[in-house]
């Protein structure tokens, strides 16, 4: 027998759909994929998720989400989607051990920073290597950070970030950048924010200290080696939407992200809706996914009543 509603993702959107599909009695299974409960559990401490006056970690936080969906009685499989057939109804999801039947498909499965792969990088993951100025620029008052990238993304996370640190370099394997003329205008004239040209971070320091303390860069051109301190590193080379196994079924913009109709969060496929990053390269932040979960929730409540199921 189908289910009514599978949802693919753990992070802030997959777990508030789940709470809104299971108090509607709609008895939604989780598939967790690889990393359960999404890009959060990668923060060390989340200030602004409302209603949490006090800091709680991402780990902590979406436990509680987790707990909180499960209490109604979302099934949640430990398992990833592997690929999945949409060309009729019910669709058909193969996960890593078994395959599953449902009538409608929530994609919450969020979104990946891309990252140096460096294993200091790795390392120092939540303790001063971050790819979110919004989630963590706080804890760098009065301190020196680096942003890598040369892209809109990254001068945005650089002007953000100018608003507590009192440096930021951005770091650029070119000598001049991808961003778009008014954003790079707006950098250029932020005494704030320097550059580094034709550089790229060869290492950063310092995993045996357990914090950063600076960056190992490379010039492209010469091949000279530098050191630079500061005391975060944010990543802003970009996001990989996670829709692989929807094997281009369903509609995307040029950057992979799942395009939604107007200001719902239904897919180009008629019972699949999106939710969370894999549909937003704009906002990004677990708040803003948690909403559009609830979106697609209730999106998906009205097209199971509405096609009688």
């Amino acid at each position: 027998m189908a289910e009514k509603v599978l949802i693919v993702g753990t992070g802030p959107a997959g777990l508030t759909a789940a709470l809104y599909t299971a108090r509607a009695n709609l008895s939604p299974v989780c598939l967790e994929g690889a990393q359960p409960g999404g890009q959060l559990t990668i923060t060390t401490e989340v200030e602004n998720f409302p209603g949490f006056p006090d800091p709680k970690t991402g780990p902590d936080l979406m436990a509680l989400l987790h707990e909180q969906a499960g209490r109604f009685g979302t099934r949640f499989i430990a398992e990833s989607a592997v690929s999945a057939d949409l060309s009729r109804r019910p669709f058909v999801v193969r996960a890593d051990t078994q395959t599953i039947e449902c009538e409608t498909l929530i994609v919450a499965s969020g979104a990946s920073a891309r990252w140096l792969g460096i294993e200091s990088e790795k390392k120092l993951l939540g303790r001063g290597v971050s790819a979110c100025a919004t989630c963590d620029g706080f804890f760098y008052k009065g301190k020196q950070t680096v942003v890598v990238g040369g892209g809109d993304t990254a001068l945005e996370e650089a002007g953000f970030l100018t608003r507590f640190c009192t440096r930021v370099t951005v770091i650029h394997r070119r000598d001049q950048l991808r961003a778009s003329k008014i954003m790079q205008e707006r950098a250029f004239k932020n005494p704030k924010i320097a550059f580094a040209w034709n550089s790229v971070v060869q290492d950063i320091l310092d995993p045996a200290a357990n914090k950063v303390t600076g960056v190992v860069l490379r010039n492209v051109k010469s091949g000279e080696i530098t050191q630079m301190a500061c005391d975060g590193v944010f990543m802003a080379v970009g996001h990989t939407p996670n829709t692989a196994f929807l094997g281009g079924q369903v509609e995307t913009n040029e950057a992979g992200f799942l395009v939604c109709r107007g200001r719902t969060t239904y897919t180009s496929v008629e019972g699949v809706f999106a939710a969370g990053d894999v549909m937003d390269p704009r906002y990004k932040q677990a708040v803003t996914a948690a909403g559009s979960g609830c979106m697609a929730a209730m999106d998906a409540e009205r097209f199971l009543e509405a096609s009688g199921l």
